[in-house]
């Protein structure tokens, strides 16, 4: 019994830790060169509430992990757009 009651609450602690985070597919289609994905990279990265950003030249795509508690897709968009790099969402996303 009391296995059960901690393998419970193991895993609504695990659910709530992660209740937060999203994952969305940027399309940016302006990037020209193979520098372009590092300024992307860096504008998102300074987003508050952005984990982790991978950008790529060759896909024009970046996918970016973010707490949805402090921040939303559209500033992740703005923050492409300021840098010089307007972006749309992308491909299908996970966790909508």
């Amino acid at each position: 019994m009391k296995r059960a009651m901690l393998l419970i609450l193991c895993f609504l602690y695990t659910s709530f830790a992660f209740a937060g985070e999203q994952q969305v597919t940027l399309s940016v289609p302006t990037m020209n060169c193979a520098t372009c994905p590092i300024t992307v990279k860096k504008a998102l990265k300074r987003v508050d509430g952005v984990i982790s950003a991978d950008v790529s030249y060759k896909t024009k795509l970046a996918i970016v992990i973010f707490d949805d508690e402090k921040t939303e897709v559209a500033s992740l968009i703005e923050a492409t757009t300021n840098a010089g790099y307007p972006s749309k969402l992308g491909l299908s996303d996970t966790n909508e």
